[in-house]
């Protein structure tokens, strides 16, 4: 027979004195107001600013490279009309973009031995660092664009004044420099067109090598602002 005496009621926790004390309603209650009181107001605003951020750093990124970049001029593989478009953007194919194009400049082996797996395949999505460096032109009239002279894993500490790191991501077979792909307007993309037209016109080759201007910043970023055709300019808008 169990005791009822004031010593077996002391061994009591206060937990269970107060869990002996409610009722099953008085959970229900108890529920019914926490979900009925209001959230606080950054559990609100907290989402939305996220959101805002993720749509805004794009933007905010290219001004920035635009701003404290530096001017490079790349040169792509062809200006194949049948290769340049897909869709209404450009689809920019870039020598540098093709290992066996880096095989030749210095610290290529040694990046790929780094960032490769034991079959030899190279990992993807890694990073190099290609160091460009501008070329002299004897013809003012005539541009130049800027030779690849090393690759790198890490983005250099320093660099000349007509030197540039380019950092890019390898993917399915090519580096990727987030320069490949631009949306144009339709009236920039006739113009191209009746320009390549010419050159397949005047010249026996169908393909010729184009040049892109873009802005590299000093963390490797780069954002496209033209392309030249015979030295022509198209500014992207």
């Amino acid at each position: 027979m169990k005791s009822d005496s004031p010593e077996s009621k002391k061994t009591l926790t206060p937990e269970m004195e107060f869990s002996e004390k409610l009722t099953f309603r008085d959970y229900l209650i108890a529920t019914e107001q926490k979900a009925n009181k209001p959230l606080p107001i950054w559990r609100l605003i907290a989402p939305l600013l996220f959101q805002v951020g993720l749509i805004l750093a794009v933007p905010v990124q290219a001004m920035y490279t635009d701003m404290a970049g530096k001017t490079v001029i790349l040169q792509t593989v062809s200006a194949n009309p049948d290769n340049l478009f897909r869709g209404s953007s450009l689809n920019l194919d870039y020598d540098i973009s093709r290992p066996e194009m880096l095989r030749k400049v210095s610290g290529w082996r040694e990046w790929v031995r780094k960032n490769s797996r034991r079959n030899g395949q190279i990992i993807q999505g890694s990073t190099l660092y290609l160091i460009l460096q501008e070329q002299q032109s004897f013809n003012p009239n005539q541009l130049q664009f800027w030779k690849p002279v090393q690759v790198t894993s890490s983005r250099p500490g320093s660099l000349v004044n007509n030197q540039v790191a380019l950092k890019g991501n390898y993917q399915d077979g090519f580096i990727n420099y987030g320069l490949e792909n631009y949306s144009i307007s339709d009236e920039q993309r006739q113009q191209i067109n009746n320009d390549l037209a010419q050159i397949q016109e005047t010249r026996d080759s169908s393909e010729e090598p184009i040049l892109v201007r873009v802005k590299v910043d000093p963390q490797g970023n780069a954002v496209p602002l033209g392309l030249f055709i015979r030295n022509r300019n198209y500014p992207f808008q």
